[in-house]
């Protein structure tokens, strides 16, 4: 991959560049900051049940931290970049480099979990299983690759719809961000009929039939190499791993912070796996715990090495990611670089797996997964058939369904597919209580006015 064709700042729409105090770039940050999509992350489960008196992160609190360890990466890197290949870099890339991959990183960051349905995972898996669960009745009104999409439904691949998609009576390219930072968030740049849990960049899927076209213009401005043509495969843009490596480090150690919180994770064990952590990156362990002597507070004290396991994280990533840079251009690499740290550091292992074990099938954790699961896969049921019913066959009750279904979302003049794709998009926009309301009132649990 040629350095100097990595990034543009060309936008989605075709909207062109204007003057302004800020770049591109962080002008990206900001419009994701004031969009509704974000917005309503700040009431989506990032693991745990969002109660009412303690403290846990929801899905806008871990975006906006997983940015702030992108743009430490980013600048981390942009810097490296320039050290070290300088020769092979324009001016003009040299100052983006320097100065603009940060901003690339903290705002692709900010949206990588844009696309992904309340109740965390167990939505996404509600979505694909309503697909595959009716294929006697929906099957023949789809297209191969189409159904593929949808039984295999990705937060990811919805976020690059969220971003881009013009939705009823609004403007045209969705958000309007950079083709480099939508690029950035491509975790898996393929169509769903080349999904293959083998390879890295194909283990989910990058993008919807519906934006097909939008993503061969995003991987055709920055850069991204094409693997093959049909199906639709392509290499990991190289920013994906710094992206990927900021979310990797906040869910592995925040989770744990915030088990606890909620007393699920005991202050001795969250603290003997934390140090273990530091003291095997060759941290000086007499200072920190000299720091941790001075902090009586449990959660202050938790806090504190929480930040110095991410710094000594970000750290680690930045050496991997240059280490193994010829194969992040390439497009050969195949482990995520947090992977490949826990296979040589035996401490990060034994976090993610007392993780599994503690955390992961907490009681909890696993009943608003079900509970989750089970409001959207009725959410879906009540809209799909109604939308997908000729306008003359519907029943009264078709008709009063639809009228729940905003005009933005309601594809009337459209093909199976994409009326579907908008009831996906307005369910899995809802945050949690928005989706728990709407499904008690329409199942008759909760009945009367609210506002």
């Amino acid at each position: 991959m040629n350095l100097n064709q990595l990034y543009t700042n060309q936008r989605s729409g075709n909207h062109s560049t204007s003057v302004a105090s800020r770049t591109d770039f962080q002008r990206d940050f900001d419009r994701i900051i004031f969009s509704s999509a974000f917005r309503r992350l700040q009431n989506k489960t990032q693991v745990f049940p969002l109660p009412g008196s303690v403290f846990v992160h929801n899905r806008l609190t871990h975006s906006l931290e997983v940015s702030s360890v992108g743009r430490s990466l980013g600048s981390l890197i942009g810097t490296w970049i320039v050290e070290h290949c300088k020769k092979d870099i324009s001016l003009d890339s040299q100052e983006f480099y320097l100065h603009n991959l940060s901003n690339v990183l903290a705002a692709a960051c900010l949206c990588h979990d844009v696309g992904n349905p309340a109740f965390g995972h167990s939505g996404e898996d509600a979505i694909a299983s309503y697909f595959e669960r009716n294929e006697t009745d929906l099957l023949t009104k789809f297209n191969e690759k189409e159904w593929a999409d949808l039984v295999n439904f990705e937060g990811n691949a919805n976020a690059i719809r969220v971003l881009t998609h013009q939705q009823n009576g609004k403007d045209f390219g969705g958000t309007q961000l950079t083709f480099t930072t939508l690029a950035s968030i491509a975790k898996y740049p393929c169509e769903a009929i080349a999904k293959d849990k083998s390879h890295i960049h194909r283990k989910k899927f990058g993008f919807f039939q519906n934006e097909k076209e939008t993503f061969l213009e995003i991987a055709k401005n920055t850069n991204i190499l094409q693997e093959n043509e049909n199906p639709i495969v392509f290499k990991r843009h190289p920013f994906v791993w710094l992206v990927e490596a900021a979310d990797d480090i906040c869910y592995h150690i925040i989770d744990m912070e915030d088990a606890h919180r909620l007393g699920i994770v005991s202050t001795s064990d969250c603290e003997n796996l934390f140090l273990d952590l530091i003291q095997s990156e060759n941290a000086n362990l007499t200072r920190v715990k000299d720091k941790m002597a001075l902090i009586s507070n449990k959660n202050e004290r938790i806090s504190y090495l929480r930040a110095k396991v991410i710094n000594a994280l970000i750290n680690k990533s930045v050496q991997l990611y240059q280490e193994n840079f010829a194969n992040i251009l390439d497009g050969s690499l195949e482990k995520p670089l947090l992977d490949l740290f826990k296979k040589e550091n035996p401490a990060f292992q034994e976090i993610q797996k007392f993780s599994i074990e503690n955390i992961y099938a907490y009681k909890a954790v696993i009943e608003i997964e079900n509970a989750g699961y089970n409001v959207m896969y009725e959410l879906l049921d009540h809209f799909i058939p109604s939308i997908l019913k000729e306008n003359h066959l519907r029943k009264s009750y078709d008709k009063m369904a639809l009228k729940l279904l905003p005009a933005q979302f309601n594809y009337q003049n459209g093909t199976d597919y994409q009326k579907t794709l908008g009831v996906i998009d307005f369910v899995s926009g809802m945050t949690d209580n928005y989706a728990t309301d709407l499904y008690k009132k329409i199942k008759g649990i909760e009945i009367g006015m609210t506002m």
